[in-house]
Formats: structure tokens, sequence, C-alpha cells
């Protein structure tokens, strides 16, 4: 009690003094700042922190600048707990305005400046903040196919500083908070975490603690991912992806994440419109699925029209699970209903224009064109069995305007009358007329 009485009354005639100067007691080079919650000591006093890498560094720092002129006298003392008071660290004598000491341990610094009458006393506590991770676990024992587990551990500086009065021991308040990161990404906020919907890919995760003064120390694990993802895109062909026919050879191209090849399973699903048919009235189920495939690519021709669903299922098989992952087609394929066109106008003159009479069909089975000239004379047949685009334009050339022998027919007006079956079962009929044109532009 008496040696905190003393100490009292020294600090306060110090104070007294000191007031016809100016004097500011700094850290260069320090990362935060905070300052003391001493209980019973009446004054407040700095704490300035420096980020190490680990216990064993020392890089704090102090400068006291004066105002005071002339020769004067820094006298640097350190706190010692075990005797409850400051004891002597270093002293010059200089006529410069400040004097700086570095490479402190952890601790709390006096300063008292002396020139003639006058002296200046300043304190502040420095510590050496540090955060060291230790362990990262992400097993392969604690991922299943929806989550994954995530450990750390760390330890980290306690901060200890003492109350000038009656030397209880405090400790500065750090905050200290921790963040799982993937990239620049955090993940979790927690120390031992749970991660769900797992990457496809092997990742590394970085745990970094941190505090408020932005101290942190960082490890990195490595997740073995054992889920996938199933992907896959269509490929039509030449065809234009709103204007199906039928024959349709589609391609499936699988760019699932992280599959096992061999392990893919595609189901190609029947006719929507047929699937509801037969299931109108229907007590038991109705088998939907057209077809199976066990290949890592597909390729399918669908010979008929309909609206047409397809899924893949994607595994990835590993030591301990099979995760599996499932996809639809994002748009039905939908394959329109028979249809068949013919020209009006036809100019077989060998200007490489409209040269030949072309009829388009689209999703057709199969077809019988006659055509015949004014009189009722059919000059020409054409017949397919199994008719079918060509280089996406589902056009067929089915007259060059010859006649048998080899000679031209003349100009003037023609008719067409064409039958087929079309791949969605129904029976097609077209007729009409054309001109056909023999003179060159």
């Amino acid at each position: 009690m008496k040696r905190s009485f003393f100490y009292l009354f020294g600090f306060l005639l110090f104070f007294m003094i000191s007031t016809v100067a100016q004097s500011q007691i700094s850290a260069p080079g320090s990362d935060g700042s905070d300052v003391t919650s001493y209980p019973t000591f009446p004054e407040t006093d700095s704490i300035f922190i420096f980020c190490v890498n680990s216990d064993i560094d020392e890089i704090g720092r102090l400068r006291m600048t004066t105002n005071l002129t002339g020769t004067k006298t820094f006298l640097w003392e350190k706190y010692n707990s075990i005797t409850a008071g400051f004891e002597f660290y270093f002293s010059e004598s200089t006529d410069a305005d400040n004097s700086e000491i570095s490479g402190l341990a952890d601790g709390g610094y006096r300063i008292t400046v002396t020139q003639g009458g006058n002296s200046v006393v300043s304190r502040a506590w420095v510590f050496n903040n540090w955060t060291e991770v230790g362990t990262v676990s992400i097993p392969d024992t604690s991922s299943n196919c929806i989550s994954f587990k995530m450990y750390g551990e760390f330890t980290t500086a306690e901060l200890k500083y003492y109350d000038l009065s009656d030397n209880t021991e405090l400790l500065v308040y750090k905050d200290v908070k921790v963040q799982w990161k993937d990239g620049d990404d955090i993940v979790s906020a927690t120390l031992n975490a749970t991660i769900y919907d797992p990457p496809t890919k092997d990742t590394e995760y970085t745990l970094r603690v941190y505090d408020k003064f932005d101290c942190d120390g960082t490890r990195t694990g490595t997740y073995n991912s054992i889920v996938t993802k199933a992907i896959f895109t269509v490929d039509f062909g030449e065809q234009d992806p709103t204007e199906l026919e039928a024959p349709l050879t589609v391609e499936f191209r699988n760019e699932s994440e992280n599959g096992t090849s061999g392990s893919y399973e595609w189901f190609l699903f029947r006719d929507l419109d047929e699937i509801k048919r037969e299931s109108e009235g229907s007590t038991v189920p109705i088998d939907s699925i057209m077809i199976i495939g066990y290949d890592d690519n597909a390729i399918y021709t669908y010979e008929n029209v309909g609206v047409y669903d397809v899924k893949l299922v994607s595994k990835h098989i590993s030591e301990l699970h099979t995760c599996v992952d499932t996809v639809y087609i994002d748009d039905y394929i939908v394959i329109d209903s028979s249809y068949i066109k013919a020209p009006n106008v036809f100019t077989p003159n060998g200007d490489g224009v409209n040269d030949e009479f072309v009829v388009k069909f689209f999703s057709m089975q199969s077809v019988q064109i006659s055509l015949f000239n004014r009189w009722g004379k059919r000059i020409h047949y054409y017949e397919s069995e199994n008719v079918r685009g060509f280089e996406g334009t589902w056009e067929e050339t089915v007259w060059d305007g010859k006649l048998m022998g080899g000679r031209y027919a003349s100009p003037g007006v023609y008719y067409y009358n064409i039958v087929g079956e079309g791949r969605d079962g129904t029976r097609r009929r077209a007729h009409g007329f054309f001109h056909l044109f023999r003179e060159k532009d």
C-alpha cells in the first residue's frame, strides 16, 4: 500500500512538472493499437501491436519525441511484474528531439525526458503478437456424397499487461476469429467446419486465424473429391433445333465432372404424348423408358415425331462411397409433325438457279410423287421409302426437267400430286401446279 502511495505521488509530481513541455510516444511500424483498461490506476496508456511470425520474434519499437530544446536525457525503463516496478533499460543524452528503442520484447516501457528543470514522462505497452496454425485435417473418412468435415488447431500469443497500482494481471482483448477459405471465398467461420455441396474436383482450403489487429496465421489442407456433377450437351448436327425432323440423329455429349468412366447411365424416354395417352384410365404404371444406354457418350436416331425427354446419371465410385448425380435435358427434344412443300416455279435453264424441282419433306417416312402435264399425262415419277434430310435442308431433288429420252420438257404449267406417310403415322397428301420457264435472264 505504501509503495502504491509513493508511486502515485511521484506520478502526480511528474505530471505537474511536465505541463511546461509536450511529448509524444509512438511506435513506428506497428500493426495496430489499443489502450489499457486498468482497474485501479487512474491513467490509460497506449498499447502497440506488432504482428510477428513466431513466439521468438521481437520487433517491438518505441520512439519518444519532445519539444524540449538543448541537451536532454532520455531514460527508458521496463516494467518488471515480479517487483511491480520499472527498472532501467536504456539511457542517452542528446540534442536530438527524439529517442528510439527497438527489438523490444513484450512489456511496459516508461520514458522520462529531462532537460534542466523540466521533465516529461510517458508510458506504453509493446506486444509481439503471433498466431500459429497447427494441424489442418480434411480426412477422407469424414467425406460423404453430401458433405465433408475440416478440422484445425491453433495457438496464439497472450498479450499480458499489469495494473500499475496493484500489479493485477490483465489481457489485451484480441477478438480471435477463424476463416476457412477457398481461394478468396470464405466458406466457413467455424474452426471445425462441415462443408455441404462438395466440389467435384480436389480443392485446397486454407484455414486463417486472425484477430482485430489483423495479425494472422494460415495453413492449407486438401479435400479429395468423391462427388460428381452430371452435365451433358446435345448436338442435332445440321438441323435447326427449333425445326427438328425425323429421322433425327442426336449426339449426347457427356461433360460430367468427376464421373467414373463406364458407370454412366442414359435414359431416353418415349414420346410424352404417347405416355399420356397410355396412362389415361390405366390402373398400372406405364413404362416411360424407351432405351437405357451405358456408354460414356450416346448417339441415338429418333425415327418418329414426338416430344422426348432425356436423363443422364453420373456416378463417382470410390473406396467408401458411390456418389450419384442426375440431370435432365434443358428442353424437350421436339420433333415436329410431318410436312410436304413443293415449289410453284421451276426454271431448268442451266443458270444455276432453281434448275431442279425440289420438294421439301418434314418428318416423312415415305413419299410417292407424280408430275403431270396440262393434258393429265404423267411425265415423271419419284418414290422414296426412307426420306431423310440432306445437309440439314430437308429437301430432295425430284425432277431435273428432262423427259424420257433426255429431251427437256416444254415451258408451261405442270401439276404435281404427292402422297406419303409421315413419321407420326399420318397419311400426308399435297397437290398443286407449278410453272416451268426455260428462258434465261
